[in-house]
């Protein structure tokens, strides 16, 4: 995900708590969705759409964050 800022993602899990968390969350849904569709726990199609979209909107906030923070260093 997001190769392109490969290095400023790993700074940020390590020195930014709240994306840290965002990162974090979007690998549970990840996971989650995965074992629902392995049918390893149990949920239904609904449920997985409904999983997908929260990761999705985790996804685009994180992409957000890395676009603003090396726009930023860009600029100084």
């Amino acid at each position: 995900m997001f190769h392109e800022f490969r290095d400023l993602i790993t700074e940020l899990k390590s020195s930014d708590r709240y994306f840290q968390n965002l990162f974090e969350k979007h690998n549970v849904l990840d996971q989650k969705i995965k074992n629902i569709e392995a049918h390893l726990l149990p949920g239904t199609s609904d449920e997985v759409d409904v999983l997908k979209k929260k990761k999705l909107a985790i996804k685009d906030e994180l992409y957000a964050l890395l676009q603003k923070i090396s726009l930023s260093r860009v600029r100084s």
